[in-house]
């Protein structure tokens, strides 16, 4: 069984992201909720109730297939960070310039398996 969760428009740098990401991909799903708990990066809030969002779309699916759940057997398969849109603002610079600020998006995808489906090498950290 499989579960997917998206955040989309997330007003993060893709880069900032991508750094916590990188944590939890291939962990036990309360091992990352655990991690991201504690992280001290501000994108480690919506990144937990993004994993969160993951474990109950996956504890639907099994009640919806008509199958057994266990919330420890969960596993962080897939996760990634794909760069949203940027916003682009302009600053007033010397001498009648303007200077661009980028203000960047991200979009953060986590897949969720169980613990039978996830492949040999997808197991552990990392």
């Amino acid at each position: 069984m499989e579960a997917k969760a998206k955040v989309r428009y997330l007003r993060v740098t893709p880069q900032k992201a991508r750094r916590v990401v990188d944590l939890i991909r291939g962990q036990q799903a309360s091992e990352a909720l655990a991690v991201l708990k504690f992280a001290e990066q501000s994108v480690s809030d919506p990144l937990y109730k993004l994993v969160a969002s993951g474990v109950a779309n996956a504890r639907q699916t099994a009640d919806k297939l008509g199958e057994a759940f266990d919330e420890d057997e969960l596993v962080i398969t897939q996760a990634f960070v794909d760069e949203g849109p940027t916003m682009r603002r302009f600053r007033p610079r010397a001498q009648g310039r303007a200077g661009r600020i980028n203000k960047r998006t991200s979009h953060i995808t986590v897949v969720l398996a169980s613990g039978d489906d996830v492949p040999a090498d997808r197991k552990g950290n990392r």
